[in-house]
C-alpha cells in the first residue's frame, strides 16, 4: 500500500472515531503542527452558529489572544473568549491557555507531527475543559492536507462530566499565498460538518505577515446546524 493510501486511511479511522463521543460547537481553527522559533501572533477569531436541534448552542463566540514561541518546538497562547447567545449580549464568558509542540521536523518523516495541549475556565460557572490533539500534515504536491484529533475531559459542578473526541480536517491548493482555497471537514457526537474555506498570507514587513480565513461549515444530519461560519484574523511578528 502506497504512503498516500496509508494516510488516507488513517484519516479515514481518526474520522471514524472522532464522530462517535463529541457534542456542541465543533468548528473552529484547523492546527498545524509548525512552530516559528522567533515568531510571536496576536490573533482573533469568530464564529457563528445556526441553532443545533435539541440544543442551546451559543450563537456567536469570539477569542483575541497573544502567543509567543518558546525555542523552536513550543509555542504558547493565551485567550480571553466572549460569547453572545440567544437570550442575552455579548460577555467574556471564560479564559484559555494553550502549547503547541512540535514533534518532528518538517519532511522528517512521511507525516508531519504535533500535539496540542489546551486548558479552560469558565468565568461565571464551575466548570472546566482539558484537551489534548493529535495533529499529523502531509504535503501532496501543491497540495496539503491536516489532520486534528481532539480529546477533551470536562468536568465541575456545572458541566456534565464526560470524555469527548472532535476529529477535524482540512486540505487546501497551495498555489498563491495570498490565496488558498479549500475544503473543511469536521465531527463530533451530534454535529458533522463539511465546508469551503478560504485563506492566505500577506507580508507585511520583514518577519511580519497578516493571515486570513474566513470559511462556511453546511451541517450534515439531522442533529447538525444547517451553518456555521468561522473567520480568523492573525497577526504575525
Amino acid at each position: 500500500m502506497s504512503m498516500r493510501s496509508n494516510f488516507l486511511t488513517a484519516l479515514g479511522a481518526m474520522a471514524v472515531s472522532g464522530s462517535v463521543l463529541a457534542d456542541g460547537l465543533v468548528v473552529d481553527k484547523i492546527y498545524h503542527p509548525y512552530v516559528d522559533a522567533l515568531e510571536k501572533e496576536l490573533e482573533y477569531r469568530a464564529l457563528a452558529q445556526d441553532t443545533q436541534p435539541g440544543k442551546r448552542n451559543l450563537a456567536q463566540v469570539h477569542q483575541l489572544s497573544l502567543g509567543t514561541a518558546i525555542g523552536d518546538r513550543l509555542f504558547a497562547e493565551v485567550y480571553v473568549v466572549g460569547a453572545k447567545n440567544r437570550a442575552s449580549g455579548f460577555e467574556i464568558e471564560a479564559w484559555e491557555a494553550e502549547v503547541k509542540w512540535q514533534l518532528t521536523q518538517q519532511g522528517e518523516f512521511g507525516l508531519d507531527w504535533g500535539l496540542l495541549f489546551e486548558y479552560e475556565d469558565e468565568r461565571k460557572l464551575d466548570a472546566h475543559e482539558f484537551s489534548v490533539a493529535l495533529i499529523a500534515e502531509k504535503e501532496l504536491g501543491r497540495f496539503s492536507a491536516t489532520a486534528n484529533l481532539f480529546v477533551i475531559n470536562e468536568w465541575g459542578k456545572d458541566v456534565v462530566n464526560e470524555l469527548e473526541t472532535v476529529f477535524s480536517m482540512q486540505t487546501r491548493y497551495r498555489g498563491n499565498a495570498a490565496f488558498e482555497p479549500g475544503l473543511e471537514i469536521y465531527a463530533g457526537q451530534d454535529s458533522r460538518g463539511i465546508g469551503p474555506v478560504l485563506q492566505g498570507s500577506i507580508i507585511t514587513g520583514s518577519r511580519k505577515s497578516l493571515h486570513w480565513e474566513a470559511g462556511v461549515i453546511f451541517g450534515l444530519g439531522q442533529s447538525s446546524p444547517d451553518n456555521t461560519w468561522r473567520f480568523l484574523l492573525e497577526y504575525e511578528f
